[in-house]
């Protein structure tokens, strides 16, 4: 019996990737709780002790040889452990075996508990260390369930070949997406929680973070570390900015990130739904920051404010309304994108 209890252990691990060592602890507790249900006045010397080497469960109890007896239950005289070794000392321990057939079913019941407790919570810590390395990264994902009240999608995503489920809430879903059963798509993990019901995965379809990680994906630049990202401003469903600029005077940041006839960018709007996506050169100059980040408007000039943290900028009449955008949305985003309060004016207002 013991074997094959042992070889049970071993397929857990095999099945679950539970180490057969947290196992081996828990079911030592769990014995060892039975034990004391069903012996509580010897309940500090009882011991529960599995060999795998062996193949052994052993459960005793440990009582101390002592000169006066203070507590019989746990203690040995001198005179009664000498009749069982001769050669035994005052502070040593004698050994008695427990018949674990005479356990009672409440104490069976109690020990089943834990050792199943203890098989959820390693599931639970797997799961939580597995999705824990993959924070602010994206996986792929397949729908597995829309709820059409809350708007909340269910996902089964996996870390390798694992696979757990995580909740993209309504507010983390890309405004007008229509998801089914069954679509494989790309979320951001923005952070994993430990929760009594198991790890909690938040994941995004949103956030700036996933086209971030998009560009390093389909551009080989970014993922080299020729071309960096500065900084995103994105309003998901409709509008990213997103800044660059290359370590590499050879390589041209926009072109490398736009690709050949706009292959990379287009994989990434495709993957969006469409959302429309504006790559803009970094500078170190705010000026010539702010000029790119409101584009596709011409600018005509820029003036940086007294505080540091505004600017007046001047485009051409025809380009007022390019440059401020439905509903104020390109220089919203070009603020975003720079950090700069932006006050545009049109050449003749200015």
């Amino acid at each position: 019996m013991n074997a094959d209890f042992f070889s049970a252990i071993a397929d857990i691990e095999k099945e679950k990737s539970i180490p057969q060592s947290y196992m081996i602890e828990k079911i030592e507790q769990a014995l060892l709780a039975a034990l004391k249900k069903d012996y509580p006045l010897q309940a500090d010397c009882a011991r529960a002790v599995l060999d795998p080497v062996a193949k052994t469960v052993n459960m005793f109890m440990e009582k101390e040889v002592v000169k006066t007896i203070e507590n019989e239950n746990t203690q040995y005289s001198l005179k009664e452990a000498k009749k069982i070794d001769k050669d035994i000392k005052v502070g040593e321990f004698i050994i008695e075996p427990v018949d674990t057939s005479k356990f009672g079913r409440i104490a069976a019941q109690a020990a089943k508990q834990v050792i199943i407790q203890g098989i959820r919570e390693a599931e639970r810590n797997i799961v939580y260390d597995e999705f824990t390395s993959k924070e602010h990264e994206i996986l792929t994902g397949v729908v597995s369930r829309v709820d059409a009240r809350t708007g909340g999608v269910s996902i089964q995503i996996g870390a390798s070949s694992e696979h757990t489920e995580a909740m993209l809430s309504a507010s983390e879903r890309i405004p007008g997406e229509y998801l089914r059963d069954g679509d494989r798509i790309k979320v951001y993990v923005i952070e994993v929680k430990k929760s009594t019901r198991g790890p909690q995965i938040l994941i995004s379809r949103t956030h700036p973070g996933l086209v971030k990680r998009l560009f390093e994906l389909e551009v080989p630049e970014i993922g080299e570390g020729i071309v960096e990202i500065r900084s995103i401003a994105r309003e998901a469903g409709n509008r990213t900015k997103i800044a660059v600029e290359s370590n590499d005077a050879d390589v041209e940041p926009i072109g490398a990130c736009v690709g050949s006839k706009g292959s990379r960018v287009n994989a990434i709007v495709s993957e969006l739904g469409g959302e429309k996506i504006d790559i803009v050169r970094y500078s170190d100059d705010p000026t010539e920051y702010i000029a790119s980040a409101l584009a596709p408007s011409e600018v005509i000039d820029v003036q940086m404010l007294e505080d540091g943290k505004s600017c007046r900028v001047i485009v051409p009449d025809n380009q007022l309304s390019l440059a401020i955008g439905k509903e104020g949305q390109n220089v919203r985003l070009a603020a975003r994108l720079t950090g700069y309060k932006i006050d545009i004016k049109s050449e003749s207002q200015a």
